[in-house]
């Protein structure tokens, strides 16, 4: 799964890093740029337009873009999600019109389906509603919180629960489909260029040519998999970042924390050979309490990378300016958990099918 960035962007996020965290770095410059790196299309088929390979090789690219800047990643995690969902969707139609552009990064793909991944785990209802209303659908509701909401131009999936009784479903908004607004960009305590807003859906009419998926439960566990491995791309490049920090430190006494650096990334390693695995076999589709519990050990994992790097660091970690990658990083740690389906939310569902991790 190990996969490099071209080094021009490498170096390009490196140094702006800082930047996209406190919201310095226009959001509308970094979709396009990992668009232009090729960074979408790797894991899509290439008869769809993408470089070939598997999910896998995505979550490798994710982590590669996480371990300079993880609301880079993030913005990269939500628009590769979108994504998937029209290289997955049987409505070829709108995979042949949508998918070009969101390949190019021309288009920003936001998925807007952590509330129905909460859903068809039980941990909450839909947010969102979708009536009939001749050939069309009209569409009501709430998504409060989604990244990639970019004002040159997004594609947001939801899920819809029909009024008239049947599946949820899942469709594909416009930006500028009337009655579809924006908020503001939310108050995060980092990540603050990641164009991460709340959105309001009132009477917004599409035709059925926006819909993604029929029967949502039906077609949701296929696509799951992949939506959650991709996610998990985001610890796994920060903790091998961490973990290079905490090795990469010299000093008195600091020879001491060599075994449990080793130690741990010996547990990420094998984590996320597990992963590979999962994704490869096919399994994570029956048997997703597996899939939750990697995603749980690898937040674990960051905590306990980030750690080391503090106490590799030292003092030196506390102060503004050497410290500043460290503390951007320990916030980037306290983000993983809380990412939707939070690990709370994880823990609990894996508790109702009777497993405890």
């Amino acid at each position: 799964m190990t996969r490099g960035l071209p080094q021009d962007l490498a170096e390009w996020l490196a140094a702006r890093a800082e930047g996209i965290d406190a919201g310095d770095v226009p959001a509308d410059l970094i979709l396009p740029r990992l668009g232009d790196a090729g960074l979408a299309r790797i894991g899509v088929p290439r008869a769809l337009g993408g470089s070939g390979g598997a999910v896998m090789d995505g979550v490798g690219t994710i982590a590669a873009v996480a371990r300079e800047s993880l609301a880079a990643a993030f913005m990269l995690w939500g628009h590769r999600c979108f994504v998937e969902f029209m290289v997955q969707t049987p409505n070829h139609a709108l995979r042949e019109r949508l998918l070009p552009d969101l390949l190019a990064g021309r288009v920003a793909g936001a998925s807007g389906l952590s509330n129905v991944m909460k859903f068809l785990a039980g941990l909450e209802p839909l947010q969102v509603a979708a009536r009939p209303d001749g050939d069309d659908l009209v569409i009501d509701g709430t998504l409060p919180w989604v990244t990639n909401l970019r004002g040159q131009g997004f594609f947001v999936a939801a899920a819809a629960d029909p009024a008239d009784g049947g599946p949820a479903m899942i469709v594909a908004l416009a930006h500028d489909d009337p009655g579809v607004r924006r908020s503001a960009d939310l108050a995060l305590m980092g990540m603050r260029s990641s164009d991460t807003a709340a959105l309001r859906i009132e009477g917004v009419r599409i035709g059925r040519d926006r819909v993604i998926a029929a029967d949502a439960p039906a077609w949701l566990p296929g696509v799951r998999p992949a939506f959650l491995a991709l996610q998990c791309g985001m610890a796994i490049g920060l903790a091998r970042r961490a973990l290079a920090e905490a090795a990469g430190t010299d000093g008195a006494g600091r020879g001491v924390l060599a075994a449990p650096v080793t130690a741990l990334q010996a547990r990420l390693d094998q984590t996320v050979a597990l992963l590979d695995a999962g994704l490869a076999s096919g399994s994570f589709v029956t048997r997703p309490a597996a899939l939750f519990e990697l995603r749980i050990a690898l937040s674990d994992i960051v905590f306990e990378a980030v750690s080391l790097e503090l106490q590799a660091g030292g003092g030196r970690c506390y102060l503004q300016e050497p410290g500043q990658g460290f503390a951007r990083r320990w916030r980037e740690a306290a983000f993983v958990p809380i990412i939707t389906p939070s690990t709370v939310q994880l823990r609990t569902a894996l508790a109702a099918m009777g497993r405890a991790a």
